[in-house]
């Protein structure tokens, strides 16, 4: 229970280090950081997260005028459903 807490932390620690990168438009850092959370989300198998932190990422390299990489990630993301993001 203690291994699976420590993840969750860190996870969150990295998410709030990338979001903090993103609104300083610190891309670059943002990425690293949302690129962690993005592969704990595909360990944990969690699709929603997975599909979340696509799109963080995808907005980033949008950005950084990087398009291809950006529709990578949102066709990663590729949800079907409603919009993760706001």
């Amino acid at each position: 229970m203690k291994a699976l807490a420590t993840d969750i932390v860190s996870l969150r620690m990295s998410h709030c280090r990338a979001e903090h990168a993103a609104e300083g438009a610190q891309y670059h850092l943002a990425v690293m950081h949302y690129r962690v959370c993005l592969e704990a989300a595909e360990r944990r198998e969690d699709c929603r997260a997975t599909q979340f932190f696509a799109l963080k990422l995808a907005a980033c390299y949008d950005e950084m005028g990087l398009t291809e990489k950006a529709a990578g990630f949102r066709a990663l993301a590729c949800t079907g459903d409603s919009p993760l993001l706001g």
